[in-house]
């Protein structure tokens, strides 16, 4: 997975252009796809998936 963010998890470290710990779901759009997963510490991410890369836009925090 291509990452164009060149960071890790607030929380955790884990880094962006990694593999997700797990994918949660997985959706078609428009423009490529959106990703739903969740980091090693349990932060939930939305990815976005096209043709510039993949970008995580939303994250929460760890799993309490």
């Amino acid at each position: 997975m291509t990452s164009t963010t060149r960071t890790g998890c607030p929380h955790c470290g884990w880094p962006d252009d990694a593999e997700p710990f797990q994918v949660v779901s997985r959706h078609a759009t428009a423009a490529g796809s959106t990703l739903w997963t969740r980091c090693g510490c349990g932060s939930l991410q939305v990815r976005t998936v096209d043709d510039r890369g993949t970008r995580i836009v939303s994250r929460s925090g760890p799993a309490q």
